[in-house]
């Protein structure tokens, strides 16, 4: 049975492929119930909260490493710092994360409950809007009065029609909470990549002037793989995706080195 993402992945691919038999397959009616009743893609809805997040947390870690870096603060320095950004600024994105789907489904539910009162005191005036909509959209006269009869049979799908066809606003069912977890994990993990040499240079004995080219390497590698699977929420092309990410982030560590360069005497 395919799951609605996979039936989708299906349909783009014969589309890419310019395969018209697969596009066929994908769009038979089998497929499409099979794919309806299975709601599938479970934790899809956090994957941008995770791809997004790690890719804040690699960039702004790495900015704080090569800022160190470039300033010869040295590893204590770099640790302190990177390790403080890591676990402040993780918690901020979680929060603001959290605070952000919070406050859209808020909103969401304080605009249903409107269309709801209204629907029910001003049905005329409600049925007149959505003519209108539809009328603008193209429908003929007798097309928007057939689609707003057929809205308007149940209060609930009327009600939803008015949500999304007036003020255009789709209900988001994710967990705030969980999109807060994701993003703070997201953001920990991938932004203790470039980290992770100094951390092991407190256990075996790595040369200062080792640990940040292949800090770079490492922070390199994951902006690139982190950019490639930014490819699972935008669909595009990977390997452009990948390297948009590493182009990216090189700009923010070079900035982020050049002000220690050249503040590196501040201190004494």
């Amino acid at each position: 049975m395919a799951s609605p993402s996979k039936r989708l992945e299906q349909a783009r691919k014969a589309y890419l492929d310019g395969d018209k038999q697969a596009s066929a397959h994908a769009h038979t009616r089998e497929a499409i119930a099979e794919a309806v009743e299975e709601h599938g893609g479970a934790g899809s809805q956090y994957l941008g909260e995770m791809v997004y997040g790690g890719l804040d947390g690699i960039i702004t870690t790495f900015a704080v490493v090569s800022g160190v870096a470039g300033a010869h603060l040295g590893t204590p320095v770099i640790l302190i710092m990177g390790l403080a950004n890591l676990l402040a600024d993780g918690f901020s994105m979680a929060t603001g994360a959290y605070l952000s789907t919070k406050s859209e489904q808020e909103y969401y539910r304080k605009e249903w409950e409107r269309e709801a009162w209204e629907v029910e005191h001003f049905p005329d005036g409600e049925r007149a809007e959505l003519y209108e909509l539809y009328r603008q959209r193209g429908y003929s006269d007798e097309e928007a009065e057939q689609l707003v009869e057929i809205q308007s049979r149940d209060s609930e799908r009327w009600i939803k029609a008015m949500m999304v066809d007036e003020l255009g606003m789709l209900e988001d069912e994710s967990s705030p909470l969980l999109n807060g977890l994701m993003t703070f994990i997201a953001f920990v993990v991938a932004g203790s990549v470039p980290l992770i040499i100094y951390l092991l240079g407190l256990a075996f004995p790595i040369p200062s002037e080792s640990a940040f080219p292949i800090s770079v390497v490492l922070s390199a590698l994951a902006l690139f793989g982190l950019g490639a699977a930014k490819v699972m929420v935008t669909k595009l092309n990977p390997i452009r995706s990948g390297l948009e990410m590493l182009v990216v982030g090189s700009l923010a560590a070079a900035v982020a080195y050049a002000v220690g360069a050249l503040l590196k005497g501040i201190g004494g």
